[in-house]
């Protein structure tokens, strides 16, 4: 019923608990579940994950904010793209929210690691996963630029965990993208993204964990797991004025619509 779009299962914080998390989603009725890979180094463990266990999937990228880790060539990603199971590509994205004394024009590095990125997915006809912070501007840009506009040969993808204004999600909207939202949305102070969410279409939305982090109401400052995306369905539907399985069921469609066969193990086929 409920699917997580976006998890870190590798990280540390979750592997020692892999067996009970996955009771814990049968439980919540989160049937499916994305794995996220950062690095090229983690992608191994990423991908050994979703060949593992028949309603996980992963992606393949280098979070831009990963500095000092092999950087990926155009073949690496597409090589590892083709693998099974790999339905995506990133996260990948920009994040300027930790330049310290450099500045925007320092970071020429990740744009280009992210324009890397827009072309392993146009190339291999597959999703981008985006992470943008305190980079919008440029992060609409750049996409702008390598043709992601919903044209005929857009890859499109998904703003994950959105945390940005109405005005970016209308323009990513406009660009073809989905918007995809997490636990912060059950927090006291997120008013304001809350509103970015009654307006995105329902079409048009994913739902999220992003964990280890970022844990819903009522588990926040605990450790974050996939059997908690249910409290962001609800969250939804108390916005919406329905129920947090409705929600489910729209959001599950909307991730098989963009992550073409990626199908609950119920219902068969899987990429």
């Amino acid at each position: 019923m409920f699917v997580d779009s976006h998890c870190h299962l590798t990280f540390p914080e979750l592997t020692a608990e892999l067996p009970a998390i996955r009771r814990a989603m049968a439980e919540a009725q989160v049937d499916r579940a994305l794995c996220i890979c950062t690095t090229l180094e983690e992608f191994e463990s990423v991908h050994a994950l979703a060949l593992q266990h028949d309603n996980f999937w992963c992606t393949v990228g280098v979070h831009p904010d990963n500095e000092g880790v092999m950087e990926p060539s155009l073949d690496d990603l597409l090589q590892r793209a083709a693998l099974p199971r790999v339905v995506g590509i990133g996260e990948t994205g920009l994040d300027y929210f930790r330049l310290g004394d450099r500045t925007v024009a320092d970071m020429a590095w990740q744009r280009e690691r992210f324009r890397t990125h827009i072309r392993a997915a146009q190339a291999c006809a597959k999703p981008l996963v985006i992470h943008t912070r305190s980079a919008s501007d440029d992060t609409l840009a750049l996409l702008r630029e390598m043709g992601e506009d919903g044209r005929e040969g857009a890859a499109g993808g998904v703003f994950h965990c959105f945390t940005e204004s109405l005005q970016v999600a209308r323009a990513a909207l406009d660009l073809g993208f989905y918007i995809s939202f997490s636990g912060i949305l059950t927090f006291k102070s997120a008013s304001d993204l809350r509103e970015v969410a009654g307006f995105v279409p329902l079409d048009r939305m994913l739902i999220e964990t992003d964990s280890p982090y970022l844990a819903p109401v009522p588990y926040r400052g605990k450790t974050n797991n996939p059997s908690y995306v249910p409290h962001v369905a609800a969250q939804i539907g108390q916005l919406r004025g329905l129920s947090a399985e409705a929600v489910g069921a729209q959001t599950s469609a909307n991730f098989e619509r963009l992550f073409p066969g990626v199908m609950s193990p119920a219902t068969g086929s899987a990429a």
